[in-house]
């Protein structure tokens, strides 16, 4: 089937979703809240979600390789997490106090066990809040404007962020010097001269462009996994930690996607690397939403209280430092704070089995495409990976994804809706630990089913 025709048989097989897309577009823009959600022609309407499991208006039931884009790491629903939600309203008799209270600390202790580079944190409600602040914080620290960030990297919705996440290579300049692309309309003309785009896994390139603008620059901020997935090399990653060091450029490492997936010690812990700042989101508050920025001490003191005493030192802050702002009445949600830590508590418990599990279903996925003639590569690390069909030998970048075959891989995903497996056309899967054994299985056979509507 062609891809027109198999978006033909996903509306006609769903036409309750597509009725309520219809009403939706009366009150809400695209009739959806996220522009990421929408696929052609119309998205799913979820109704329920069980486990590994997801359940849409028509019905059907599919594995769930989306899981609300990454947070789920124990699936839909999940009793423990569930549970501590709820042991901790019946305790304290409230879900928000808009102050301060003790959940803060332990969550805070908690992850610095795990990534020691947190020497100070503060909460916020996304990855989006927490790179913006990281930003804030590297210039008031710098004193410096720009920033550097990747091509075909993503770090929220905020307008200095929404640069070259996705251009079209007509408009995105020469390789090894990536030109800035608005993704979006409103952005401004000088939010876009502080925004200078790298190109990613290519040392030379970065280190003669930071190098000729070093003065200008607060932050490189990073995925050391692009969207996840595609790793930084070794080379690439400890030079650029070396560098940014040399030229006093605040390296952020934003592992809202890679924290607790790619190792239960982040993208840091697994290449050896110590960032600056690091920024957490997704995961970390078990499907509830929150975001930490966290790192040097030197650097997160800066945010405390203008005229706060230092601890242990007894003398007033600078001037330098008593007007970075930082607040917010749902930072350290106290209901998150609980369904957190009981998450990350069951996650290291379940880590190696999910990442087992993991490795089974992407072994299985290349070879099902191999047995129709068709080679493909699943580049990721942990608990997240994704398919790139392509005679390439490696995915390095943004611009290798660009040379892949996206059409088949939409059509594949289109054709495994049929088969009870969700995931976005072409993008990522994120793995839970509900996806047990039973449920590869139950995918890989879906694959093969598939494979006969191609």
């Amino acid at each position: 089937m062609t891809l027109d025709e198999l978006k033909q048989a996903y509306a006609d097989a769903n036409p309750k979703s597509l009725a309520a897309y219809h009403k939706a577009c009366e009150r809400i823009p695209g009739g959806v809240s996220g522009n990421v959600r929408f696929v052609a022609p119309f998205p799913l309407y979820m109704k329920k979600g069980e486990g590994a499991w997801l359940t849409d208006l028509d019905g059907h039931r599919y594995v769930d390789y989306v899981l609300s884009f990454g947070p789920l790491i124990h699936g839909h629903g999940n009793s423990e997490v569930w549970q501590a939600a709820e042991s901790y309203v019946k305790e304290h008799g409230t879900w928000l106090y808009g102050a301060s209270n003790e959940l803060e600390l332990e969550f805070a202790e908690t992850l610095h066990s795990y990534l020691p580079s947190l020497e100070m944190m503060r909460f916020t409600n996304s990855g989006t809040e927490a790179n913006l602040l990281a930003i804030r914080l590297a210039r008031a620290y710098t004193g410096r404007r720009k920033v550097a960030k990747f091509e075909g990297h993503y770090h929220g919705g905020l307008n200095a962020m929404l640069i070259s996440t996705g251009p079209k290579l007509q408009q995105a300049g020469a390789a090894d010097a990536p030109l800035s692309v608005p993704e979006s309309a409103g952005i401004a003309d000088d939010e876009l001269q502080d925004t200078i785009v790298l190109p990613f896994n290519d040392l030379d390139a970065v280190k003669r462009i930071l190098e000729a603008r070093a003065e200008e620059i607060a932050a490189v901020i990073l995925e050391p996994l692009q969207g996840g997935t595609i790793p930084a090399t070794e080379a690439f990653i400890h030079g650029l930690r070396t560098l940014t060091e040399k030229l006093g450029i605040v390296l952020v490492m934003d592992e809202v996607k890679t924290g607790f997936c790619i190792s239960m010690h982040g993208a840091q812990g697994y290449y050896g690397v110590t960032p600056d700042l690091t920024t957490l989101g997704k995961i970390i508050g078990g499907g509830m939403p929150i975001g930490v920025l966290g790192g040097k001490k030197e650097l997160l003191q800066m945010i405390a209280p203008g005229g706060s005493f230092l601890p242990g030192i007894g003398e007033k802050k600078t001037e330098k430092v008593e007007n970075l702002f930082h607040s917010g009445t749902y930072n350290a949600h106290p209901l998150i704070l609980a369904m957190g830590l009981a998450s990350l508590r069951l996650l290291d418990k379940k880590y190696d089995d999910l990442v087992a599990n993991t490795e089974r279903l992407k072994t299985g996925i290349r070879k099902a495409y191999e047995a129709h003639g068709i080679r493909v590569l699943t580049p990721g690390v942990g608990a997240l990976f994704n398919v790139y069909v392509t005679d390439k030998k490696e995915i390095k970048n943004y611009r290798d994804t660009k040379a892949c075959d996206m059409a088949l891989r939409k059509r594949m995903d289109y054709a495994l809706l049929f088969e009870g497996v969700y995931n976005k056309p072409g993008k990522r899967y994120n793995i839970s630990t509900a996806h047990t054994k039973d449920v590869i299985d139950f995918t890989l056979d879906a694959f093969e089913r598939a494979f006969q509507k191609l």
